[in-house]
């Protein structure tokens, strides 16, 4: 699994940063800074789905499998 941002989007709430620190990690000025295409760590699949959920732009998305 691989979660992306869509930069337009993030408003720099960072809810998902409250969800996963670790994973859901923001720039200097607060927003997301995940990428395009970040790896889920094998067994952190809900935590991912979790940060996507709270993000209250939309920003954030589960990459497909196959991009």
């Amino acid at each position: 699994m691989k979660v992306g941002v869509d930069n337009d989007q993030c408003a720099g709430q960072a809810q998902c940063e409250e969800v996963w620190a670790d994973f859901f990690t923001l720039d200097d000025d607060g927003y997301s800074n995940i990428g395009p295409a970040k790896d889920v760590p094998e067994g952190r699949e809900d935590d991912a789905r979790e940060g996507i959920s709270v993000c209250p732009m939309s920003a954030l998305y589960e990459v497909p499998e196959n991009a």
